[in-house]
């Protein structure tokens, strides 16, 4: 019997969970870049990410997602467009109200920012957790439910927290190293499909020779 992959282009690929929904054909903001499987799950509008979970987002940064990433309900992207100024007695942004004020809105362009923000392959972002501008999530880490992301996080660490702390790695640095040598996301679809147990159950030495010739 042939192995069928799934399909990264269709919406709700949880039949009868129209909750769970894939963001890559969903998306539609340029600022927005999906990798193939990651999804989003919401017993709510799930089809609102863009609006709902993407906030602040006036651009030129853009919000980047790799490939087979589980986003908990609530998980929320704060992007550059939420800064103020710091640099004066008030934080207030006057001139987006309007009237005289107006003029002044050379007061608060081109805030400065930290840049893209952007989520690695196999990253599972827990219920509810935050993400800042500009932050940068390493492959296969996972952050807790709750925690607000506030600095970059390693290649497969758990952080947990407000703000989110390192609380251990899942491997070492070398099997770390081996793990992203190996890039199982990035294997074909019917590779991976044969190799399905390896790669949610195997070793790191049972997923290297399972990897596609080169």
């Amino acid at each position: 019997m042939p192995l069928v992959p799934a399909d990264p282009t269709v919406l709700h690929p949880v039949p009868g969970q129209p909750r769970v929904v894939l963001l890559k054909p969903l998306v539609t903001s340029p600022l927005i870049e999906v990798g193939d499987f990651s999804y989003y799950d919401d017993p709510d509008d799930p089809t609102a990410f863009e609006t709902r979970n993407v906030l602040y987002h006036y651009g030129p940064e853009r919000l980047v997602i790799g490939k087979y990433c589980a986003f908990g309900t609530g998980v929320r992207f704060v992007m550059n467009g939420a800064n103020h100024r710091m640099d004066g007695p008030s934080t207030f942004p006057f001139p987006i109200m309007g009237g005289s004020w107006s003029e002044h809105v050379d007061l608060i362009a081109g805030l400065p920012g930290r840049g893209d923000t952007v989520v690695g392959n196999d990253v599972w972002l827990g219920y509810g957790a935050m993400v800042m501008p500009g932050v940068r999530i390493g492959h296969g880490a996972i952050v807790a439910s709750g925690s607000v992301v506030v600095d970059d996080v390693p290649d497969y660490g758990i952080v947990g927290g407000n703000p989110a702390r390192l609380i251990r790695r899942r491997y070492d640095d070398a099997d770390v190293a081996r793990l992203l040598a190996v890039a199982w996301w990035d294997w074909p679809l019917d590779h991976l499909t044969r190799h399905l147990a390896t790669v949610m159950s195997g070793t790191v030495d049972d997923l290297e020779r399972a990897a596609p010739a080169s």
